[in-house]
């Protein structure tokens, strides 16, 4: 479940239209048996005793110091908001997976309770607007080219969080378990997570209009890097046609701000040379800036998920997941559930389309969706058992369904109904 690695030097020289696009198409789908899982989660930080308040940013700041200090296995990093994020390696089961986070997640809680602070499982901050906190040239320059259209990204960066699923992209043939299958399932399932783990509804604690206003704010960014590629009869040349005529945010330089652009494809970077002439390490990290619902990374990874509340909430969406993209049967099943969405979605791409904007907008209130993750979550509960899930893992996918899916709601009910002074329950 990593990008292919090429050496410093092939990485410096300059390279042109052909050799990128066939780079691109080389590193996207890495395929063979699906045997790696991996997560991303991101998480807000909210003060313990007023979580409704801006943490300050000195706070912040000492919470990413000491839980960077800590013996953590997952990567840790910080967002601009000032959200912490751990991400797995790639592990060779889901307990696996779990355990490491778990450990992880168990060090960082307690290094955050000793500075009064807690992490909050919110797609979008729900109480307040908070700043830009974490300056890099990466994070100062993408501002700076978000700002020029509109402030959905900013959003994005310093006001959300999630969690990414990561799964191989699967075999090279057909059937179930192939990366084409999984490639077309992925970009119909997404909506139906989108929409069951939808917890993101309030704007400075008001309703938005949304359920997933995470996902609402995706839909308004830039569209030549957050739309899904169109192209499904073969994903590798789409992706290379995407990545090529999407958009450079910057051009990195040695020394000061990197210079922002606009208006500029990487391909017509290439092909002019100006203003300076690309490398292959240009166009790798070109990739990184690229956010669709999903990425194809050599493995895929599934970016549509609000990050959950609670100590174990987490634990769903990745073991969902799991289960309907790596068992063979609840593959399948997951298939025949979803691929009746595909005459919603209209031809458009995600997450732009009628399909996963009724997914951000209604959650599980919406029919279609709920009839669709019903059936999902159904196949998702008798794999896990062949998946090796253990009790912990089933007890959180079995409160979660009894609690939302059968029910037709998703996390974002309850805030709603706790800012309209309604039982959750």
């Amino acid at each position: 479940m990593t990008e292919c690695c090429a050496s410093d030097e092939d990485l410096a020289r300059p390279v042109g239209e052909r050799e990128a696009d066939a780079y691109v198409r080389g590193i996207s789908f890495k395929t063979g048996p699906p045997r790696l899982i991996g997560a991303e989660l991101e998480w807000l930080v909210h003060d313990v005793a007023e979580p409704r308040q801006p943490v300050a940013a000195h706070r912040l700041a000492a919470a990413a110091e000491r839980v960077g200090a800590l013996p953590l296995t997952s990567v840790f990093t910080i967002e601009p908001g000032g959200q912490l994020e751990l991400s797995s390696r790639p592990a060779p089961s889901l307990g696996a997976c779990v355990a490491e986070l778990s450990a992880d997640l168990d060090l960082t809680r307690e290094a955050l309770d000793g500075l009064g602070l807690a992490l909050a499982g919110y797609g979008k901050e729900p109480w307040h607007d908070p700043p830009c906190v974490r300056s890099t040239r990466r994070y100062d320059a993408m501002e700076v080219y978000y700002d020029r259209i509109n402030g959905a990204g900013r959003n994005v960066m310093c006001r959300t969080a999630s969690v990414q699923v990561c799964i191989d992209a699967g075999y090279e043939g057909p059937g179930p378990l192939g990366y084409l299958r999984r490639w077309r399932l992925a970009h119909l399932l997404g909506a139906v997570l989108s929409a069951a783990f939808a917890n993101s509804p309030l704007l400075r604690g008001r309703p938005s209009g949304w359920r997933s206003s995470r996902q609402a704010c995706y839909a308004r960014m830039d569209p030549a890097r957050t739309l899904a590629p169109l192209g499904e009869a073969d994903p590798r040349a789409a992706w290379a046609t995407y990545a090529l005529d999407a958009p450079v945010m910057f051009v990195r330089s040695g020394e000061g701000p990197w210079p922002v652009q606009l208006g500029l494809p990487l391909r017509q970077w290439m092909r002019s040379g100006q203003p300076r002439r690309t490398t292959l390490d240009d166009v790798a990290y070109h990739l990184t800036t690229l956010f669709p619902p999903i990425r194809p990374r050599g493995h895929l990874e599934l970016r549509m998920i609000d990050a959950q509340s609670g100590q174990d909430g987490w634990l769903v969406p990745l073991a969902v997941t799991a289960a309907l993209f790596d068992d063979p049967s609840a593959a399948e099943t997951a298939y025949r559930a979803v691929k009746g969405l595909a005459d919603v979605q209209g031809g458009h791409p995600p997450p732009r389309n009628p399909l996963w904007r009724r997914a951000a907008r209604h959650g599980l209130a919406d029919p279609e969706l709920h009839t669709a993750a019903v059936a999902c979550f159904a196949a998702a509960r008798e794999a896990l058992p062949r998946l090796g899930a253990d009790d912990r893992v089933l007890a959180a996918v079995d409160e979660f369904t009894a609690r939302y899916v059968e029910r037709g709601r998703c996390p974002a009910d309850d805030l709603l109904d706790a800012v309209a002074g309604r039982g959750g329950r």
